[in-house]
Formats: structure tokens, sequence, C-alpha cells
């Protein structure tokens, strides 16, 4: 599990911080710098990253699905390719399917791709996408983290995490697109927590 702090240090990123335009300046020495303030700032990459090709590789352990789709290309999104998409974010228990805001798949795809800079390619794994209000309502009174007013009810939000990264760097580089709400759910255990993303109103909270 790759932390804040070794994502930030390892030589792979501060080889690549030249591209980025973060700043530099380390001491001869030094093994505890204090990180580049806007490595995270996914404002700052480059236009070339926007306009290439977006293929999103997800599982769903719930359901057992794997699939890596090409879904937006030459500046448009591949219906198809989006309808695929919204199949695997349905909500698995409630059996049912909704259109998925495509401004949520941007994030998740920036995600994505952004740690594949760095060598780091493993599949998003969605623990939950869209949910039935019966299925909220469940949760809700199952005493698992949902809101009454959930935005996965309309597609809007995910529950995800990535297997070589924690919750802190993944939470941060979600929030550094400024798209929406990030919520971090820490937990002990093999798989760890996970990290709630909407593209609702900016906010942060932990859960």
């Amino acid at each position: 599990m790759v932390s804040r702090r070794d994502f930030l240090q390892g030589g792979a990123v501060l080889g690549a911080l030249g591209a980025i335009g973060a700043p530099l300046n380390v001491a001869a020495g030094t093994t505890d710098m204090a990180p580049p303030p806007d490595l995270f700032d996914a404002q700052l990459l480059d236009i070339d990253f926007w306009v290439k090709p977006r293929t999103l590789s997800v599982v769903r352990p719930q359901s057992g699905e794997r699939a890596k789709v090409l879904y937006w290309k030459d500046g448009e999104v591949i219906d198809s390719a989006y309808q695929e998409l919204c199949h695997i974010l349905r909500d698995v228990n409630g059996r049912e399917t909704a259109p998925i805001d495509p401004k949520l798949f941007e994030v998740l795809w920036g995600t994505q791709a952004f740690i594949a800079r760095y060598g780091m390619n493993q599949p998003l794994e969605i623990l939950s996408g869209y949910r039935t209000e019966a299925s909220n309502k469940r949760l809700v009174e199952e005493g698992v983290p949902a809101a009454r007013k959930s935005l996965h009810m309309v597609g809007k939000a995910a529950d995800i995490r990535i297997a070589s990264l924690n919750e802190e760097v993944l939470g941060g580089l979600i929030r550094s697109f400024r798209q929406g709400g990030v919520g971090y759910y820490y937990r002990s255990g093999p798989k760890g927590g996970w990290i709630h993303a909407d593209t609702g109103l900016n906010r942060t909270w932990k859960g």
C-alpha cells in the first residue's frame, strides 16, 4: 500500500516534477522533504492529458465483473461504451441501471490516468455506483455510511478504491479535480477503506 509520503517522494514522481511544473528545491542529504504543494493539482495537467482517448479499467467486486472500456475519443463520448459503464455502475442488489453523470466518469478516468503516469496501472474498484432509493434506505437502516439523500441515487457518486493507494493519496488526488465532494472512509483489514467521489458541491468529510 502506497502512502501519500511514499507517492510524493518516490523517485519516479520526483523525476517527473519538471514536466508537471511543480517547484523542486531539495537540499543535499534531505530525506524528509515537504511535498510540493501543487503536485496533486490536476488543474496543472497539460492539454495533451485531456485530449487523448479515455479508457476506464474497472472491476466490480460485488458482481465479479471486469471491464476495460474506451468511452471517449476525439472530443465525444462513445454512446455504447457509456451505456456499458452505466451498467457496470448499476445497483447490483436492486438490479437496476440508471444514467451516470459523465463528469463522474471524467473524475474516475482522470484519477486512473494520472497515476498511470507513475507506472501504476491498477483498475478502479467500484464498490458502489448508482443506488435505488430502496437500496439506499436499506443501507441507512443497517447503519452503513449512506446519506438519506445520497447522490448515489441520481447517478452522481461512486465509492472507489485502488489497491496500491491508501485513502489519503486517492482522496487527495480526487480532490484536486475540484469536481465535487470527496469522502474519506478509513477501515482496517486487508482491503482497507475507500473514497466516496461525487459531482455535487465541493466539500470533504471523513466517515
